[in-house]
């Protein structure tokens, strides 16, 4: 469970930032390298590889080395654990919404309706 919520720590910081939301989105299309993926960044190739290791610190993306090439490709798996635990505290929170509504929507004592 610790490992789990690590993890979940990790990807959550991961997405905290926009440049790396917007990684991600590129490589949601395929896998790239990190010099194709640098190019529609106005950072240098030193910045995107530290978000990089960020995204792939959180589980969300994947490197290796093909030749002098740095490929990236996102984790699906990591990406439903997320979206997971998300939807879990939706339903929750759904949930009590639809308990409150009915409590506001029943007529107390003296109402006139």
């Amino acid at each position: 469970m610790l490992d789990q919520e690590r993890g979940l720590d990790l990807a959550f910081q991961a997405l905290a930032d926009p440049t790396r939301r917007a990684m991600l989105d590129r490589l949601t299309t395929g896998p790239r390298s990190a010099s194709d993926l640098a190019a529609g960044f106005t950072i240098t190739l030193a910045a995107v590889l530290q978000h990089l290791r960020v995204l792939e610190a959180g589980g969300l993306v994947h490197t290796h080395k093909e030749g002098r090439v740095r490929m990236c490709r996102v984790d699906p798996a990591a990406l439903r654990s997320t979206e997971e635990w998300i939807a879990a505290r939706r339903t929750a929170w759904e949930r009590r919404f639809d308990r409150l509504g009915t409590l506001l929507a029943e007529p107390t004592r003296g109402d006139s309706r």
